[in-house]
């Protein structure tokens, strides 16, 4: 009765719940396409777009590097992970690259760490977001400064945009409207 389009789809179920049943049909990972769409939609502009440069925290990141970045405590438990750093642990002290001193050594693992997962999570990444786009829910196009070699897509960076019923993640937690100000030749009587 008094539900707003946000609410409400056509077909009587919450927008989101939508959202997820579709992804629940379109994607192999349905819980990561969720994650990775929802922190698209914390990062994107007006038009839904996010990309190539995001900033969070005050620093600027690539966007495909971030979202790694940001997806990757999802892991932490995982054996796998736990099994790479062990795996690194023994490489870097196998070829004396590991410091001697713990705090270096720690430091030194967890860079390596990070920078397989990224190469790794990037790769899950792009996997999930062709998922979403042949499924309408995003959309991918490239922007940078193109360069004349076999790699014509060198130094250019992926920008997505969140298209259908993906939209609707935008709005979940943004500010109410502030009230209308008086227009002019309005008094406004206080």
């Amino acid at each position: 009765m008094f539900h707003t389009p946000l609410e409400r789809s056509q077909s009587g179920r919450g927008d989101v719940s939508s959202l997820l049943d579709q992804l629940a049909r379109c994607s192999t990972r349905p819980r990561y396409a969720f994650m990775l769409l929802t922190l698209i939609a914390d990062v994107a502009r007006p038009d839904g777009s996010a990309g190539p440069i995001v900033r969070r925290d005050g620093e600027l990141a690539l966007l495909r590097d971030w979202l790694c970045d940001a997806l990757t405590p999802m892991g932490q438990r995982d054996p796998r992970r736990l099994a790479l750093v062990e795996r690194v642990r023994s490489e870097l002290s196998n070829t004396g690259d590991l410091p001697a001193e713990a705090a270096a050594a720690d430091e030194r693992i967890d860079e390596e760490v990070r920078m397989r997962v990224r190469a790794s999570g990037k790769t899950n990444l792009s996997r999930a977001v062709s998922e979403l786009v042949q499924a309408g829910l995003l959309r991918r196009h490239y922007q940078g400064y193109r360069v004349d070699h076999h790699n014509r897509g060198a130094q250019r960076q992926a920008v997505y945009t969140l298209v259908g019923p993906a939209r609707v993640l935008m709005h979940r937690g943004a500010p109410a409207p502030s009230p209308t100000p008086p227009r002019q030749g309005v008094l406004a009587l206080g």
